[in-house]
């Protein structure tokens, strides 16, 4: 198994399925097994999601397989998540694994992560966004989410409720309708959650509607349509529309180039399931990439 060196001279571990051409994908191959499993399947989420997708692509396509969110929650980078670290730690990624050329594929705060590495390189054959926005990203609500998760790792938010379940960034289920933020526990470290405030003030000045047009590559952006994730007063209110913002953007967007799609009936946490995403993702890349 192929690893590559990350910036913080950190090595993650990467999967290689296939043979064609060369998608990008930083998800978790390993499939969860047991109560955590259970869980998941609970709340809608595939246990095996990274692992499907791999398979629901690796018969036309070389998928290089990384799972770069388990890895920063792990070995976290609080002083130097920037998005010009994280395109430097993909194309780390593809170097280690062969391939010069390659489309990617992210979801949440891997699309704009994608888009950022878009921005970095002329190696990118296409780039698939799901459940960010491309233009009008919610940046401020999500530094503001952030940075208040922060405060409650730290200790200095002081709202905790006793006896509540308990969550960290990489719940499967923190994107559903039906989640009460209020009712939760944090259990990120300040560490892990330091790293994506670092991400976030990196971003605030960013403007998205600009560096869409040095993007030349085939690109699409999906959400579902029920994708409006509400905080409670401990976050400080903050809603975060992507269905709303790629609904109003998508006329802006597509006369750009991009393909569109809002699925409907499907919240933050439905729309990144496996069926869900190779509905759109397969199809689009055989006519994008495999022609």
């Amino acid at each position: 198994m192929p690893k590559a060196r990350l910036h913080d001279g950190s090595w993650i571990d990467i999967e290689v399925q296939g043979s064609g051409p060369a998608v990008l994908l930083p998800v978790n191959p390993q499939p969860a097994e047991g109560a955590q499993a259970d869980e998941m399947r609970t709340w809608g989420v595939d246990p095996a999601l990274g692992r499907s997708l791999i398979d629901g692509l690796s018969d036309r396509f070389q998928v290089v397989a990384f799972d770069y969110e388990g890895h920063v929650l792990a070995v976290p980078k609080p002083d130097t998540l920037t998005p010009e670290a994280i395109a430097a730690d993909f194309l780390a990624v593809a170097d280690a694994a062969g391939v010069d050329r390659f489309a990617f594929y992210g979801y949440s705060w891997l699309a704009l992560s994608g888009l950022q590495l878009a921005l970095r390189t002329d190696r990118l054959t296409a780039l698939a966004m799901g459940g960010f926005p491309p233009v009008n990203g919610p940046y401020a609500e999500m530094l503001r989410v952030t940075t208040a998760t922060h405060a409650m790792a730290t200790g200095e938010d002081t709202q905790t409720p006793g006896d509540v379940p308990e969550a960290d960034a990489d719940s499967a289920w923190g994107g559903s309708a039906d989640f009460d933020w209020n009712s939760i526990e944090i259990t990120m470290t300040e560490t892990q959650t330091r790293q994506f405030v670092t991400l976030y003030e990196a971003l605030a000045s960013f403007d998205d509607r600009a560096a869409l047009q040095r993007i030349m590559c085939p690109r699409l952006s999906f959400v579902g349509l029920a994708d409006t994730i509400t905080y409670g007063p401990r976050w400080g209110d903050v809603i975060v529309d992507m269905a709303g913002i790629l609904a109003a953007t998508r006329p802006e967007l597509q006369s750009l180039g991009w393909d569109v799609h809002v699925l409907d009936g499907l919240d933050h946490t439905g729309a990144m399931q496996p069926d869900n995403v190779l509905s759109l993702l397969r199809p689009w890349l055989e006519i994008q990439i495999a022609n």
